[in-house]
């Protein structure tokens, strides 16, 4: 392996430990899939690094959830079609005994988006639901910041080859790291005190849209007219968070977005994607969502419009919003250039909104609050959480003061302020 790859690679793991984890002496660590609960073997170079960078940091345990997409491919191809609804519940267990002792969860997302492609979209939904079930308890805690966790992408083959089918075989997967290491500013001199002055200037612009408190949004651009309403207390976050129990941490890496949640029966209007969503390894794309009192009432997609259809009957609160974020067009993601069919990646290009349940985190008081008092308060919960992209150097976002002043956020893609 080329010695300055290997350097690198080391650099991007303790950024993962450092800055995303901020793994503390004493924690337990484990490593699983944004999605599915395994790790992929394909991605084990990366994953011994960051093993290693874990132990210097001093936890005693580091424990690998490993998975072969090809074996879930297989299944999908050969098990009894009535068999989806089983799932290896150790699995999510073993996740929920590390973080009930005060362990810590590194994820990753590493999909290939052909992968699933032409599998019936009946199962796939059903297998994903099923795990979604399983992985419930492990959402309630991510909604209540009880840990520190974070989740970070890594090339796998077919990734690579969707993203630059126009270069050598060999040369793909090399340049999905090189654009990786890029948005992940892996290539600074300390990569960490990069991100802690990144990630402090991305608070000052939570704290300036608290400040505001604005009680509406109102989307404009080409296939989009949508306002969402905001609720009382929603509190406009980044991805450095910080524990129950006082860790800071860096939940996404990269990461360049401030985000909120809607008041889940105040959205109303139209929105158009401008990015692909992959889910249940299959693109939903050029896809429109109408909303009436918080819901969808109609949708349409060029593709995947079935795969949407499924998503959105997931469970009630699927076809509501739970998150809002803004992301300037100028983003090291969207200056690149590159299309990445990945939502972690995607996500941080452009504006978002996510369809499913609300992070607790984002609404006053919102984690001590039962089920109930939550949804009172306009936050919206669901079984599922799936961003998609609706921002571009074409998008205006106005924010209305609850005095009825409308004031500019964003101007064609940029922040106003």
């Amino acid at each position: 392996m080329d010695q300055n790859f290997q350097n690198l690679l080391k650099k991007y793991a303790e950024l993962a430990v450092k800055v995303g984890l901020n793994l503390q002496p004493g924690q337990k660590l484990i490593l699983q899939h944004l999605r599915n609960g395994g790790v992929p073997i394909e991605t084990a170079p990366f994953i011994r690094e960051l093993v290693a960078s874990a132990y210097r940091a001093g936890s005693p345990l580091v424990d690998v959830q490993w998975r072969d997409d090809e074996v879930n491919l297989i299944r999908l191809r050969e098990a009894p079609r009535d068999s989806f609804g089983e799932y290896a519940s150790w699995r999510a267990q073993g996740v929920l005994e590390v973080i009930e002792n005060g362990g810590a969860m590194f994820t990753i997302s590493a999909i290939d988006p052909d992968l699933l492609a032409g599998q019936d979209p009946k199962v796939l939904d059903e297998q994903q639901r099923t795990f979604l079930e399983n992985w419930k308890p492990i959402s309630v805690h991510i909604g209540k910041n009880t840990m520190n966790w974070t989740v970070v992408s890594i090339p796998v083959e077919g990734w690579a080859r969707k993203i630059f089918p126009d270069l050598p075989p060999e040369e793909q997967m090399p340049a999905l790291w090189e654009a990786i290491f890029k948005i992940c500013r892996v290539h600074e001199d300390d990569p960490v005190a990069a991100w802690e002055t990144h990630l402090t200037n991305l608070k000052k612009r939570a704290d300036y849209l608290n400040a505001k408190a604005y009680r509406e949004l109102h989307y404009t651009a080409p296939g989009t007219d949508l306002r969402i309403g905001l609720p009382e207390g929603h509190i406009w976050r980044s991805a450095g968070f910080e524990t129950r129990g006082g860790i800071p941490f860096t939940a996404n890496i990269p990461t360049e977005e401030v985000f909120t949640l809607p008041d889940r029966h105040h959205i109303s209007g139209t929105v158009r994607s401008t990015r692909p969503l992959v889910y249940t390894g299959n693109v939903i794309d050029n896809f429109s969502l109408t909303f009436k009192e918080g819901k969808v009432v109609d949708f349409s997609a060029e593709q995947g419009e079935k795969v949407l259809e499924n998503l959105l009957n997931t469970d009630e609160g699927a076809s509501m919003l739970g998150e809002v974020a803004l992301v300037p067009d100028s983003s090291p993601i969207s200056q690149s250039g590159l299309l990445f069919y990945n939502t972690l990646l995607d996500e941080n290009a452009s504006c978002h909104l996510a369809l499913g349940g609300a992070y607790r985190f984002s609404l006053e008081d919102g984690e001590n609050m039962s089920q109930e008092d939550f949804a009172s308060h306009g936050g919206n919960t669901s079984l599922v959480h799936s961003d998609f992209m609706v921002g571009s150097g074409e998008l205006d976002v106005d924010g209305v003061l609850e005095d009825g002043t409308v004031e500019s956020v964003l101007r064609s893609g940029e922040w106003a302020f």
